[in-house]
């Protein structure tokens, strides 16, 4: 009832909002008018003169910010930018230059969690926080990014890691001698970026600056920009799906203005992403924990069954100031049962108990496969290890190159695409590729172990 009520409250404001943005569409396009912006808020005099003159300097920030959120409550740049003097994220001279104002172009989630408490706690506790302490703070990412791809050389080895792997999984941002975020570091919109201050994650990662949008965040393509291509296809994985066939053909008509915690059936006819993993749909609640609901983990070298509770990687950083690899097997606080009765009742919407019960059966028995595959598998590498029988160099090593792609590629398209109902990656571009890598690895083992050498 109290969703409900809250439901009816948000329509009304929305009436209010959509009657002012359909007054002043035609001038958020227009480019020329948002230059010559007034502002009329009651904020304060630095933050219209903030506002007035990036609407000529940066007009596409200010037209973001305009038909915002923030903008509608008076949210202004100060609020985000200003900082503290003594703030390590601090510009070093004064701006504007006739005030006693710092600002710094980086906000961290510190600073959207003095509105966004909540929000940023879950966050914390999800497996997005680790995005970039668990590529730093292993050597072998470490060294495949800067070494091997990277080619240790001189000028452009960091090349790799700022233009690829940071800009999903985040950053450990650096500053220049001027407080300035440096070219190696920034831009970035990585999940799980680390801050100066302090601050760990990505809240622009689905809700782009500066409209901050919640209905862009609720839409596929937030999780797609990251959750794509042969390691993990996730967004090609819900196309493939039903969920996403329905979503391909109706979403336009779709609701996904809703306040908070509101957003549920009949808003849309399929889940998104967002609606199974975060969003309050019939008696769960929103959260931005999106570890929360996953019974499994699907990435990993093998699955295993995700005990371990909260993410602890912030927690850790925050204590200790040192980059970690987080808690891979972070899930529900109360068990991976827990996370599984949690993500039913989001399906329980639509579907009958056994449709539900049926489909996570069977996508459980695939996963629990795929398990017996990469056991064999690893049984196998042990093996050669144990005789000196691998190269030093893992990716020259046809063997170990075999068992990689089996597990971080064509196995979590096998594990993802059966969860997810996506039954081509579950099958043609999963399990199938799985069979053809398990044959090719038993090849090389019986290969190297009867002639004692690596081939």
């Amino acid at each position: 009832m109290f969703k409900k009520s809250l439901m009816l409250l948000a329509c009304l404001m929305s009436f209010g909002f959509a009657a002012n943005m359909d007054a002043n569409k035609s001038d958020a396009l227009n480019l020329n008018v948002v230059k010559n912006i007034k502002v009329a808020h009651k904020m304060s005099d630095l933050s219209k003169s903030c506002v007035e003159c990036h609407a000529e300097k940066t007009p596409g920030i200010v037209a973001d910010w305009k038909n915002s959120r923030h903008a509608h409550v008076g949210v202004s740049c100060m609020d985000c930018h200003s900082v503290n003097a003594d703030n390590p994220m601090a510009s070093v001279k004064v701006h504007p230059k006739d005030s006693n104002n710092h600002v710094s172009m980086l906000v961290s989630p510190k600073t959207c969690a003095k509105c966004h408490e909540n929000e940023v706690e879950e966050f914390t506790k999800s497996g997005h926080a680790r995005g970039a302490m668990q590529m730093y703070a292993n050597p072998v990412i470490v060294k495949l990014m800067y070494h091997y791809e990277g080619m240790d050389h001189p000028e452009y080895k960091m090349a790799p890691d700022a233009t690829g792997c940071s800009q999903c999984h985040g950053t450990v941002i650096k500053l220049d001698a001027d407080h300035k975020p440096t070219k190696e570091t920034w831009p970035n919109y990585g999940i799980g970026n680390v801050y100066p201050d302090g601050g760990v994650g990505g809240c622009k990662s689905c809700h782009s600056a500066h409209t901050f949008s919640i209905a862009e965040a609720r839409k596929p393509a937030a999780c797609a920009s990251c959750h794509l291509g042969p390691d993990h296809p996730d967004i090609e994985i819900f196309n493939n799906s039903m969920h996403g066939h329905i979503y391909n053909s109706e979403a336009h008509k779709w609701n996904f203005d809703a306040a908070p915690d509101t957003w549920d059936v009949p808003d849309f006819r399929a889940p998104t992403c967002a609606a199974c993993h975060m969003s309050g749909v019939g008696e769960t609640t929103t959260t931005h924990n999106v570890s929360r609901r996953l019974k499994w983990n699907l990435w990993g070298v093998s699955s295993k069954l995700r005990t371990a509770g909260d993410e602890q990687a912030a927690v850790v950083y925050e204590k200790t100031g040192k980059l970690n690899v987080g808690t891979p097997l972070a899930g529900h606080p109360n068990g991976p049962e827990a996370a599984r009765a949690e993500m039913k009742l989001v399906c329980k919407a639509c579907h009958t108990s056994t449709h539900t019960d049926n489909f996570f059966i069977m996508g459980d028995k695939q996963v629990e496969l795929y398990n017996v595959y990469n056991a064999e598998a690893t049984k196998m590498l042990e093996e050669l290890k144990a005789k000196n029988l691998l190269l030093e160099d893992a990716w020259s090593d046809e063997f170990q190159d075999v068992y990689y792609h089996m597990w971080h590629h064509e196995g979590r398209r096998m594990r993802q695409g059966a969860l997810m109902g996506g039954p081509d990656y579950s099958h043609w571009h999963g399990v199938f590729e799985v069979k053809n890598d398990i044959r090719k690895l038993r090849e090389i083992y019986k290969k190297r172990m009867e002639s004692g050498k690596v081939e």
